[in-house]
Parts: structure tokens; C-alpha cells; sequence
């Protein structure tokens, strides 16, 4: 019962938290809303700001497995992984399935932080930087970590979190059909080609341009 109550409290909060922020949203809201005694807080967070850390913990757990600490077969080339890593951070950020207050919570505290973004940047992006770091040195073995390998790996990972968060945009200027026609295959596999041809390491996408043409 008491479980039951703890998990209720972080998802009437966890999404009262995506929608308002931490400060707009009161404690005796959302123990209402979860019908909890307000002090059920303090007794499984000790607080609003602990109930707050609980809510984007959980948030993070619902990840897609293997993204943090992948394990790959030891058959893939460091082109392999890269897709792979890909698609994993796809399936994540445009999965359907999950509440959508996971996302909107996460995305709340990156834009707007506060003080849990550290340990937030810490426990739920620096695996997956660590991850994605892994593999560019792989396609660079001789590199060292430098300013723009994380510049690099940004613009890797801003390809995936656009089509995330630009889907109103992406629908008005392709359409309805336009846009149900990405699909995660699809996109896993242009922004795999479109970046190892940035890095040197693929065909350069103007022959993929010229093959589509050709097939058309």
C-alpha cells in the first residue's frame, strides 16, 4: 500500500512538475490530486524537493536498455555502433508509449535548470556522452578527447533531439503524410549516413542523392 502511494505521488507530480516547474506546483496539490496525506511526502522524499529529484530519477529509468552502457556484438564496426546508438536514442526520445510527462520533465529541467540539474546531467547524459565518446574514438583511434569531439557528438545527438522536438514544425512543412512517412529506420539511417560522411568515414551524401535520383 505504502509502494502504491509512492508511485502514485510521482506520477501526479511528475507530471503537475512538466507542466507548471517545481515552483508553481504546491504540495498540498498534489498529495490531493494522488489522495495522500501530505505527509506521505515527507515520510518517502523528506521532501518537495526530494519528491521532485524521485520524479526525474523515475523519469530516467524508463530509458531504453543499452543506451547508457551499451554492449555490443563483438561483430560491429565502429560504423555499426554509431547506428546503433542512433536508433536506441530514437526509439527513446520518440517512443509513444511512455507518459509524455518523462520527456517534458527532462526537457523542463534542461531548459530551465535547477538545482538538481547536475546530478540529473551526471547520472542520466554523461553515460550516454561517455557512450557516444566511446565510438568516436573508435572511428578516431589515434585522437585524443578534445573540444570538438564533444562538438562532434553534439551535433550527432542534436540531430536526433530535433526530430523530437520540431514535430509541430517537421508537420507544417512536410505535411501529415510527409512527416508519418519518418519512421525510425528511415531517420536512423540518414542521420548514420549523413554523419559519417561528415566524418570522413562514409559515402558523401551526394551520392545517396545522385542513387535516389537514379532510382526515381
Amino acid at each position: 500500500m505504502a509502494e502504491d502511494i509512492k508511485t502514485r505521488l510521482i506520477e501526479v507530480a511528475g507530471e503537475a512538475f512538466a507542466v507548471k516547474g517545481f515552483d508553481a506546483v504546491g504540495i498540498r496539490e498534489i498529495c490531493h490530486k494522488a489522495g495522500a496525506n501530505v505527509a506521505a511526502v515527507n515520510y518517502h522524499f523528506g521532501d518537495k524537493r526530494g519528491l521532485y529529484r524521485a520524479c526525474l530519477e523515475h523519469a530516467q529509468s524508463c530509458r531504453v536498455e543499452g543506451l547508457d552502457r551499451p554492449a555490443w556484438p563483438e561483430s560491429y564496426t565502429p560504423a555499426d555502433k554509431l547506428r546503433a546508438f542512433i536508433q536506441r536514442m530514437l526509439e527513446e526520445k520518440l517512443n509513444t508509449e511512455r507518459p509524455a510527462w518523462h520527456q517534458e520533465l527532462m526537457l523542463r529541467e534542461l531548459s530551465r535548470p535547477s538545482e538538481s540539474c547536475r546530478e540529473f546531467v551526471e547520472s542520466y547524459i554523461r553515460p550516454m556522452a561517455h557512450a557516444l565518446g566511446e565510438i568516436m574514438q573508435e572511428i578516431y583511434p589515434h585522437r585524443e578527447w578534445t573540444q570538438q569531439t564533444w562538438m562532434i557528438g553534439f551535433s550527432i545527438v542534436g540531430q536526433v533531439l530535433f526530430y523530437q522536438l520540431q514535430q509541430p514544425v517537421i508537420r507544417i512543412l512536410m505535411g501529415e503524410e510527409g512527416f508519418k512517412s519518418l519512421t525510425v529506420d528511415g531517420l536512423t539511417d540518414h542521420i548514420t549516413r549523413f554523419s559519417l560522411a561528415a566524418l570522413g568515414n562514409g559515402d558523401p551524401i551526394s551520392v545517396d542523392l545522385q542513387r535516389e535520383i537514379e532510382t526515381n
